[in-house]
């Protein structure tokens, strides 16, 4: 039963597990983890969701971690749930939760398109896409696109006004593709009201922008 496990010691096991991985992408570091994680378990609480498959797919989500401009980038998640599954029976975690962590992990993915099905998918997929947005996410964002050698914006049209974004070579063209779209996938009341108020902090980060190169 869920009021058997020990969630303190899931959370160590979870960490030391990740800590021994290599992760590829730069943005998906266990500062990263643990970020999804605080919001994972406070969005758990507000929807009284069951924290026993939340807490574990939070930890596990990127344990197979494929960068951004891999061309297995929609197949890590999926790969990430068997390997989660793997580790949970190592550490005799009641298997009761297994699919039900399995489709968490999975649906959590952009890049995967896969429906959630559960409350606990939704507050996985709303607190990984949670780390995308506000101070954070534009941190990420400017750090992804410096390690796979992106342009920081195009000289001549650096908002895409005149033109279809493309962030395979502007990092700012991230934003107008999917960041700034992120508020309205998300599916949890209280996910929605925290993304809100971090997107207008990423519009304010652009006026700001905007102003200091001369737009």
């Amino acid at each position: 039963m869920q009021s058997k496990i020990d969630f303190a010691e899931l959370e160590t096991q979870c960490r030391d597990f990740i800590l021994s991985l290599l992760h590829a992408d730069v943005a998906h570091d266990i500062s990263h983890i643990e970020r999804v994680v605080r919001v994972a378990k406070q969005l758990c609480t507000a929807e009284e969701a069951n924290m026993a498959v939340v807490l574990p797919a939070a930890w596990l989500h990127d344990c197979v971690a494929v960068a951004k401009n891999h061309p297995d980038r929609a197949k890590a998640s999926t790969m990430a749930a068997d390997k989660a599954l793997s580790f949970l029976s190592s550490i005799n975690y009641p298997e009761q939760y297994f699919a039900a962590i399995h489709h968490a992990i999975v649906a959590h993915s952009f890049s995967a398109n896969i429906a959630v099905q559960s409350v606990e998918a939704q507050i996985v997929q709303d607190a990984d896409r949670m780390d995308a947005l506000g101070a954070i996410g534009v941190s990420r964002c400017m750090k992804v696109g410096g390690s796979i050698g992106r342009y920081l914006y195009h000289k001549d049209d650096p908002f895409c006004l005149h033109r279809e974004p493309d962030d395979t070579k502007y990092t700012l063209d991230h934003f107008f593709i999917k960041l700034l779209h992120i508020a309205q996938s998300m599916n949890t009341p209280s996910a929605k009201d925290e993304a809100k108020r971090r997107t207008e902090y990423m519009l304010a980060f652009l006026e700001q922008l905007k102003s200091e190169i001369g737009e």
